[in-house]
Parts: structure tokens; C-alpha cells; sequence
């Protein structure tokens, strides 16, 4: 149930958490971050959940300048959920990758696809600009369920974004 505290070493829905609740490193990599999840207690009702990375950074994978995005995730449950400080430390694991904005963004989505197995998901990265010109990606799984209702992302077109 929402509120309930939980203990070090104890389980979401019979689901073990490994960085729940406890002092966990940054990974290295994308590649090494481990993505957790627990059950959708849910899992007979449409509904949208939405995270947002103001503050998203990788690397341009030419120059290893900084690029910096505005992510909004939206997804509509299946089985699970993705537990939000694991995403945290995903997102955080490419501060130090090198990626083109457009492979970062769709590749984050189908990582996400792969091990949550949503009944829908939409990814928009709205990257700020290098050599003047901003770079938005988005990704969507396909349609929303019947009668969810999705909202705008509520990040507007590049005009000094802010």
C-alpha cells in the first residue's frame, strides 16, 4: 500500500530491491545500471504515470562536450512499474556517455519497453542547443489505451527554453 515504509532487505510485492533505501553509487555506464521494477498493484486499471529529468546530461560522443535535455516520460502500466530511484540512477549513468541525442532517447525508450512491458509508452527528449539549433527526439510505443488520458508534456518549442 502507498505509504507504507519498508526496511532494508525487504521486498515490493515480493520483489527484492537492491538500491531502495540504501546508499548506491552512480553506475559507470547505461549498461551497467540496473533498472528495478515492482509489481503494478494496479495492473486492472489504465493509468498514466509520468517522470520528468529536467536536468538530463550526456556526452556529445565527438567533442565529450556536455549535452543537456529535458526528458518527460509517460507510460501506461502493465505487469510492472519501474522503481523511481533505479531510473534516477539510469538516467544519471549517461552523464559520462557518449551518445547522439537521437540514440540516447529512443534507446532509453526500449530499454524501458523491454523490461517494464507498459501497455504504452512515449519518451520526448527535448535537447537545448549546441551550434545553435535544438534537437528533439521523441519515441512512442504505439497508441494510448482507450480512455487514458495523456497530458501535454508541458515543454514548450525552443525559445530559450527555461
Amino acid at each position: 500500500m502507498a505509504g507504507n515504509k519498508r526496511r532494508r532487505g525487504s521486498t515490493a510485492g515480493g520483489t527484492e530491491l537492491s538500491q531502495l533505501g540504501r546508499n548506491v553509487k552512480l553506475p559507470a555506464s547505461p549498461a551497467e545500471a540496473v533498472l528495478e521494477r515492482i509489481p503494478n498493484p494496479h495492473a486492472d486499471s489504465d493509468y498514466v504515470v509520468r517522470f520528468t529529468a529536467p536536468e538530463f546530461t550526456s556526452l556529445c560522443p565527438i567533442t565529450g562536450q556536455p549535452d543537456f535535455a529535458h526528458l518527460v516520460l509517460d507510460y501506461v502500466p502493465g505487469p510492472y512499474l519501474v522503481e523511481s530511484k533505479s531510473l534516477k540512477l539510469y538516467l544519471g549513468a549517461f552523464r559520462n556517455e557518449g551518445v547522439f541525442h537521437e540514440d540516447c532517447t529512443v534507446g532509453i525508450a526500449k530499454r524501458l519497453v523491454r523490461e517494464l512491458k507498459p501497455k504504452w509508452l512515449r519518451l520526448a527528449g527535448y535537447w537545448f542547443p549546441r551550434g545553435g539549433m535544438p534537437i528533439d527526439v521523441f519515441f512512442q510505443s504505439g497508441t494510448p489505451p482507450k480512455g487514458v488520458w495523456v497530458a501535454d508534456p508541458g515543454v514548450a518549442p525552443y525559445r530559450g527554453r527555461g
